[in-house]
């Protein structure tokens, strides 16, 4: 079930509740256990999975992957207190909900803004919770909402993240802001009101669920640095397979300090961000050493676009048999396989592939000719592969798959998995050479070309003649026709394979 809390203190927050409930088919229930100030009285519920219709007019268009697995009932409940001084809500709710989204205002001088974040403190709690206390984030659910503003914000409105920041920070279960803003106009415009009410209403139709990923081993990053809209993490929720815990935002890691001075406060940052990863915005040495110490791995952005959705566990066994992907290690299709969809849970990844020495001087020629079409070969049949000139040209050593695998179809596969890499490679010889064939262990090319010791023999002058007959056409010298064949021989390469 999804939470949806209410503040009565916020008329932003009024003004979204009222549109979620003009945008479905909510049922009114009254509860009498709980004073109306602490959520009790009349309160509403959506279930979708009893047939409640969603979003009257314009819902999610599509459905994510794992939507099965995403709450699919809303409960929404009113309080009199602001959001940010709330005690934990989760216990006014009919059940434990999956997570909370409380629907709110978003004040600052940033003009018409949807955005949403974590609540927590990595200092003083001027603005509500416990100090150096933080909720539980829910990455999931805040990729979904972006997504959900994207596709309904109005016109001139913008869409963003922040930071984590002000309260409550002991909540018992996930919680998000999403919040309309950034002034009066905004709270009180029925168009902004109503994209927040959309994008939390199609949640379920995204597949919002707490975790990014396998919910054993999540794709999250805990963040530090930056301003207070934090575009480097919302680039990487929005363009690459991560989601982004909580995120210390330059103010708030200066109310932190040294992070040995306050150790649990890391600490609980990284925990309420279900973390493994974190990904830091500038040098601060420090930081990224007491993040090492807790067994947290400092990551840029660059290793997180690389990795995307690779499995995990098969990013760490390439990474130990190849180079890292900070040194240039690349993923091929073929680490898209099945048999690695479950790395380091079933097995042991490497079962899946070898590493072979990539044919360097083959791999050279077929770059000179047509270096986008050589990565696509060696991207379209390895599982990785290392690179050279900041990951732009495959060079050294690949992960190949274990030749037995099945294709798409789940038919068998028995072609050797390095001989068709190595078809592919000359086949982008062919575009420089006349024949291309594989003879033994190495790739042979030939090509015809013009022989100009040939052509000085049969009287052809230097000049226009020898460049006619380079070109293929034939020219005439002392009446005779001298054909471009004649005066040509072929030239061979061979290239280890």
């Amino acid at each position: 079930m999804i939470g949806i809390v209410v503040s009565r203190a916020d008329r932003a927050s009024t003004h979204v509740g009222e549109r979620l409930l003009d945008l479905a088919d909510w049922t009114e229930r009254t509860d009498d256990s709980l004073a109306d100030a602490e959520g009790g009285g009349a309160y509403h519920v959506l279930d979708r999975a009893a047939g409640g219709d969603g979003v009257a007019d314009g819902g999610a268009a599509g459905t994510a992957d794992g939507a099965g697995d995403a709450p699919d009932r809303f409960e929404l409940r009113s309080f009199d207190d602001l959001h940010i001084r709330l005690p934990d809500p989760t216990g006014a709710f009919s059940e434990r909900p999956d997570y909370l989204v409380f629907v709110s205002r978003h004040a600052g001088d940033t003009g018409p803004l949807l955005t949403c974040h974590f609540t927590g403190n990595f200092g003083d709690a001027e603005y509500g919770g416990e100090a150096g206390s933080f909720a539980p984030a829910c990455p999931g659910v805040q990729r979904a909402l972006v997504a959900g503003f994207d596709e309904h914000a109005p016109d001139g409105y913008g869409v963003a993240i922040e930071g984590t920041h002000h309260g409550p920070t002991d909540l018992a279960v996930p919680a998000v802001f999403a919040e309309v803003g950034s002034d009066d106009a905004q709270w009180d415009d029925p168009a902004g009101a109503g994209a927040v009410a959309r994008a939390v209403l199609d949640l379920p139709d995204r597949g919002a669920t707490v975790a990014v990923g396998d919910p054993d081993r999540p794709r999250h990053v805990v963040g530090f640095g930056g301003g207070h809209y934090a575009p480097r993490f919302e680039r990487v929720l929005r363009e690459t397979a991560w989601g982004v815990g909580h995120v210390g935002i330059d103010w708030q890691l200066d109310e932190l300090g040294h992070p040995e001075e306050h150790p649990d406060v890391l600490d609980a940052a990284v925990r309420a961000s279900d973390a493994a990863y974190a990904l830091v915005e500038g040098d601060r040495p420090v930081l990224r050493e007491a993040l090492a110490d807790r067994g947290v791995r400092v990551v840029g952005e660059s290793w997180v676009r690389a990795v995307d959705d690779t499995p995990l566990g098969l990013v760490a066994a390439l990474e130990s048999d190849l180079s890292t992907v900070d040194d240039g290690l690349r993923f091929g299709d073929a680490a898209g396989d099945d048999r690695f969809a479950a790395a380091g849970a079933d097995g042991d990844p490497a079962d899946g592939y070898r590493v072979v020495d990539l044919p360097a001087d083959l791999l050279a020629e077929a770059q000179g000719i047509d270096a986008e079409a050589t990565r696509a070969a060696v991207e379209a049949h390895a599982v990785a592969f290392e690179t050279e000139h900041a990951g732009t040209r495959a060079a050294g050593r690949a992960a190949l798959p274990v030749a037995g695998g099945t294709d798409e179809t789940g038919a068998e596969e028995t072609a050797d998995p390095f001989e068709a890499l190595v078809a592919a490679l000359a086949g982008v010889l062919r575009g420089k050479y006349d024949e291309v064939t594989r003879e033994g262990d190495a790739v042979v090319a030939r090509v015809e070309s013009f022989d100009p010791e040939r052509a000085a023999t049969l009287g052809v002058p230097e000049g226009p003649k020898f460049g006619a007959l380079s070109a293929g056409e034939p020219v005439e010298v002392n009446g005779e026709t001298i054909r471009p064949e004649t005066v040509s021989r072929t030239r061979e390469r061979r290239f280890d394979a």
